[in-house]
């Protein structure tokens, strides 16, 4: 018998500031689903899924949610008014023996649910608004950007509690990782329009594409049809009358649905321009100390940088990053050892706040107020990598329209003020590009670009970021930090950290464990009653059959990959890293099903 919807919106309008956001816009989803909801930054995914939530009317069209289904809603910006606390105001809501689901919550999220609201940070809000929509646990979950502010360890957790869940949900995210593991569906916004395609995002691309040359296919036609028909009207006038006005009416009906055609809007100009070359040696960084009070942030720290690298930084927020990244371009100066700069570097820098954007000025203000790019005399111009150009051009380059240049930058949403940003540093030659956490708020598409042109960019790159498929595209070196001083340089991106971590383990384990037939263990005596599973053993004993299933579902992909009958001549390194996690698999779905039994029987004697 199927089932209703969780959610159907149909027939859905919204006008803001004379532009539609959606006309005519129809959805449903169902229970299970898992969708990934995905389009260009100003597309309307924050706006369309507070529709979906019950926060925004349409102008027109009906939302239907059933009686008893509840729709629980994680937004960007949570208003905590009313609350004194973090967990105060995660637990609202909530029955108090229920209260231990925000601990847990927090403990994955990493924030302190004691944490005054007053003094919390923006990441912290976000967290305890992401900690109150898991413990409620509602039938429809809409998650918008749940990654940001989420260091990687953070969103491995998460992403392990949305593949358990059993609820349905839709999220926003630019991590593109983290999209591809969870959904099983992907609704595309698209110049108003929502398409749906019942595959996850890794098929989102190829989807795409594949639309777009269908459209392109489509258009054509009807330009060829307009141009014989406009021909026709120029030659056959002196055909009969009627039929001479039939023609003409439907020659302008051609033109009328190629002007109501909406064009598809295209990437950003973005360029970076190398400058002049920097010597082969950028950073020479040896036996780097640095402390905070008694946090360690390194200790006897080396890293040799060459012109060229790409060098990553990741590890769990508050470890010391950016603190280590200042280190090394001399912004900070450490408590021991040294660092050497080399010879002319020119730096440009994308902060992670966002804090060289003035939010009360406009963006035009923004452009030519700065000194780097300001032309003497001229305040419609900016310098642009040498040469000047008008200020609305230029940010038309990067998709702003003539009417924004003159709004206020706290008017853009995120993803418009990281380009922007992008703007302003790309309008400078640079040889030495910082970057911390430059892939919050870009959509696909821009991130598709930024990557590209960091592959062809001259200079050297050093890079902050939780975005594990974007280190895995970009960076040359990962420098993995795990908190008490601990820094550990790995090649290649974050895949290639986690194989060689995997392998080191491997190799540091003891080789041969005792056998129990050497030395058996006297028999214990069996009590009479086992003591109760506690809540953790509890937790992780529903959990496991989901994992051994998904465990086994990898075993069985790999599988097939080895199986490929010129695979270990033709790509020996791909056999091989493929071989070590079939190996890593199998030796986790044994722990996972000697866990259960263990767990099972425990339940069973209690």
């Amino acid at each position: 018998m199927a089932r209703a919807p969780l959610l159907q919106l149909s027939d859905i309008s919204l006008t803001f500031g004379g532009n539609p956001v959606f006309d005519g816009l129809s959805m449903i989803v169902q229970p299970g689903d898992r969708v990934a909801l995905v389009g260009r930054n100003g597309s309307g995914k924050s706006t369309l899924m507070k529709v979906m939530a019950g926060l925004v009317q349409p102008d027109s069209g009906t939302r239907v949610v059933p009686p008893g289904v509840s729709v629980g809603y994680m937004e960007q910006e949570p208003d905590l008014s009313g609350f004194e606390t973090l967990g105060e105001f995660a637990a609202s809501g909530l029955d108090p023996a229920e209260s231990y689901k925000v601990e847990m919550a927090a403990e994955g999220l990493k924030f302190l649910p004691e944490t005054p609201v007053a003094t919390a940070s923006g990441g912290e809000r976000r967290r305890a608004a992401l900690a109150k929509l898991l413990a409620e646990s509602p039938e429809l979950m809409l998650l918008d950007e749940p990654t940001n502010h989420l260091d990687i360890e953070a969103i491995g957790w998460l992403e392990q509690q949305l593949r358990e869940t059993r609820r349905a949900f839709v999220l926003i995210s630019h991590d593109r990782a983290f999209l591809r593991a969870l959904s099983r569906a992907t609704l595309w916004i698209d110049r108003g329009q929502v398409k749906r395609n019942e595959q996850g995002f890794e098929a989102f691309e190829d989807w795409r594409e594949k639309t777009w040359a269908e459209e392109d296919d489509a258009r054509h036609k009807l330009n060829r049809k307009i141009k014989a028909e406009a021909k026709w009207a120029v030659e056959g006038i002196s055909a009969r009358r009627k039929r001479n006005q039939g023609r003409v009416r439907a020659l302008q009906e051609l033109r009328a649905e190629r002007a109501s055609q909406i064009k598809r809007q295209g990437v950003a100009a973005m360029e970076f321009d190398a400058g002049p070359q920097s010597g082969k040696r950028v950073i020479e960084a040896t036996g780097l100390c640095k402390s905070f009070g008694d946090k360690q942030i390194v200790a006897d720290f080396d890293l040799r940088v060459l012109r060229g690298d790409r060098v990553a930084f990741v590890g769990p927020n508050g470890v010391g990053k950016t603190t280590l990244l200042k280190m090394l371009t001399g912004e900070i100066a450490p408590d021991s050892g040294t660092v050497k700069l080399g010879t002319n570097l020119d730096v440009a820098v994308f902060d992670q706040a966002r804090a060289t954007l003035n939010p009360e000025q406009t963006l035009w203000d923004g452009l030519v107020n700065d000194p780097d790019m300001a032309v003497k005399g001229n305040s419609d111009q900016v310098m642009v990598r040498g040469t000047p150009k008008h200020v609305v051009a230029y940010l038309k380059d990067f998709l702003f329209d003539e009417q924004q240049a003159r709004s206020p930058i706290r008017a853009l949403s995120g993803g418009e003020r990281a380009r922007l940003l992008l703007a302003r540093i790309m309008a400078r030659p640079s040889n030495l590009l910082i970057l911390d956490e430059p892939t919050n708020d870009l959509d696909v598409e821009t991130l598709d670009l930024l990557q590209d042109l960091l592959g062809e960019y001259d200079g050297t790159v050093l890079l902050v970021s939780h975005d594990r498929d974007f280190i895995d595209r970009v960076a040359s070196t990962t420098i993995v930090m795990e908190g008490d001083g601990r820094a550990t340089v790995y090649a290649g991106g974050w895949s290639d950290y986690q194989t060689q971590k995997s392998l080191t383990a491997a190799a540091s384990a003891p080789e041969n464990k005792p056998s129990a037939a050497a030395k058996p263990a006297p028999a214990a005596p069996k009590p009479a009653k086992s003591a109760a599973l506690s809540f953790t053993e509890r937790h992780r004993l529903d959990a496991l059959p989901a994992e051994i299933e998904r465990i086994e579902a990898e075993i069985a992909k790999l599988e097939v990959f080895l199986a490929q009958p010129d695979l270990f001549t033709k790509e020996p390194a791909k056999f091989k890293k493929g071989t070590e996690a079939l190996v890593e698999r199998q030796k986790a779905l044994a722990a996972a099903e000697e866990d259960w039994m263990t767990l099972e029987e425990k339940a069973q004697n209690a």
